[in-house]
């Protein structure tokens, strides 16, 4: 039974989230800002932790960055900012992942479990290499580790990000429409509209093209959905 503790000042969403999480067999521990969880979360560590950014006392980017000097411990971001700088800025910081404010709890329980597996998925396998890496090109892909290289360089993607990018690159060349990719990507129980697989496919673009300004490899067809391009 993992435990995972959320942070929040709104206590509200502490109440209604952690009862989402018992109910899927989670032992939670609640937050409501940042300076008395960086205690509890040191002195006794969580599986997990849920992090909302704008908190009294100490903000969650603090929280990370303080948390990070002693701990490894995944971390999930809860922002209500639409500026993607501070969700970036925490991703380079070690946050795992970001979901946006409102959220489907629906959602965040299955970002959660995928954080967990790949946390597991570390622990378990760093001396091994996985049978599930792909190398396209220049694209090096480890769904286990969740890491993404880019002719040599690392790109930083979010969960979503991630499951999009790898259900293209699995099959290179084959157009995969809008609805595929958000099958591969959220729970079928959240609902999500044609809109949300652009824009995800937009800052995916920009991620890459800020470590090669040529980077094609997202073919888009019109009318039609996205595909990958190995020979790009």
């Amino acid at each position: 039974m993992p435990t995972i503790a959320l942070v929040d000042d709104d206590r509200n969403i502490l109440a209604s989230v952690a009862m989402a999480f018992e109910a899927e067999g989670f032992r939670t521990r609640t937050y409501t800002d940042g300076a008395a969880a960086l205690e509890g979360l040191l002195e006794d560590p969580p599986d997990i932790a849920v992090l909302d950014i704008k908190m009294p006392r100490m903000d969650g980017m603090e929280l990370l960055r303080r948390l990070r000097q002693k701990s490894d411990i995944p971390v999930i971001f809860l922002t209500s900012k639409d500026d993607e700088i501070d969700e970036l800025f925490g991703l380079k910081m070690g946050a795992d992942d970001y979901i946006r404010k409102p959220f489907s709890q629906r959602l965040l329980v299955e970002r959660v479990k995928t954080v967990l597996r790949r946390a597991r998925s570390r622990a378990e396998g760093d001396d091994e290499e996985s049978d599930r890496v792909i190398r396209r090109g220049k694209l090096v892909l480890d769904p286990d580790r969740h890491i993404c290289l880019w002719n040599g360089h690392s790109v930083t993607l979010t969960v979503t990000e991630f499951l999009i990018f790898q259900a293209l690159a699995q099959r290179p060349g084959i157009v995969k429409t809008r609805e595929a990719l958000m099958d591969a990507a959220y729970d079928d129980q959240v609902y999500v509209d044609d809109r949300t697989i652009d824009s995800h496919i937009k800052r995916l673009r920009k991620k890459f093209r800020a470590v090669d300004p040529d980077f094609n490899a997202i073919e888009t067809l019109y009318g039609v959905g996205y595909r990958f391009r190995e020979d790009a």
